[in-house]
C-alpha cells in the first residue's frame, strides 16, 4: 500500500526528442570521449547508439507505460514482466558487453543501499578502460521511465553511487552478523 502511495508521487515519463535522436546520441558520444585520452571515437559512438537504442528496446519489452515507481509496483504484483532498476542495469550491461569494447569499461553501481526508507537503485556505468567507476558516466534508463538519463557519476545530484560488488559484500556481511546474533 505504501509503495502505491509513494508511486503516485513519481514523475510521469518524460517527453523529449525520440530516444536515440541523433543529437542525444552525439552528446553522449562526446561525453564518453571527454572521459579522457585513448578512447576510440568509434567505440564512443557505438556505446552511445547502443545505450539509446537498447533503452527503446527494453522499454518496449518491459511494457513501460507509467512512471518508474508505478511500473515497479506492477512488476512486483506480476502485472509486468520486468522493469525494476536492476533489470534495466543488468540488461543494459549485457547488451553493451556484446560490443566487446577495447577502450571502454562497464561497471555496475548501486545507490541508496545505506539509506533507510529508500529502495536501492541500480545502474550501469561506462568509463575509460582502467578508470574507476566514479570517473565514468551513469547510464540510467529506469529513472525517467524508459528515457535514457546519463550524467558523469560525480555530477549525478540525485544519487550517490557505490560499486555493486562492495554494496553486495556489505549486505552479506550485515546478514551474517544478524544471523550470528540470532543464533546466540
Amino acid at each position: 500500500m505504501l509503495a502505491l502511495l509513494a508511486a503516485g508521487c513519481a514523475a510521469p515519463p518524460q517527453s523529449q526528442a525520440p530516444a536515440g535522436a541523433s543529437q542525444n546520441v552525439a552528446a553522449l558520444s562526446q561525453a564518453i570521449l571527454a572521459l579522457g585520452p585513448g578512447i576510440d571515437p568509434e567505440e564512443a559512438d557505438r556505446a552511445a547508439r547502443v545505450a539509446y537504442s537498447e533503452t527503446r528496446v527494453l522499454a518496449e519489452a518491459y511494457q513501460i507505460t507509467d512512471p518508474p515507481l508505478i511500473h515497479n509496483t506492477k512488476v512486483n504484483l506480476g502485472l509486468r514482466p520486468r522493469g525494476l532498476c536492476y533489470h534495466w542495469a543488468m540488461d543494459m550491461e549485457a547488451r553493451l558487453a556484446q560490443e566487446d569494447f577495447r577502450t571502454l569499461a562497464l561497471h555496475r553501481a548501486i545507490a541508496n543501499a545505506d539509506v533507510a526508507f529508500r529502495i536501492d537503485h541500480s545502474t550501469v556505468i561506462v568509463s575509460r578502460r582502467g578508470d574507476p567507476y566514479d570517473a565514468g558516466i551513469v547510464l540510467d534508463p529506469w529513472r525517467l521511465g524508459g528515457v535514457l538519463f546519463w550524467a558523469p557519476v560525480r555530477e549525478d545530484s540525485r544519487y550517490v553511487w557505490h560499486p555493486r560488488a562492495a554494496v553486495l559484500a556489505e549486505k552479506s556481511a550485515r546478514l551474517s552478523r544478524r544471523q550470528a546474533l540470532a543464533a546466540r
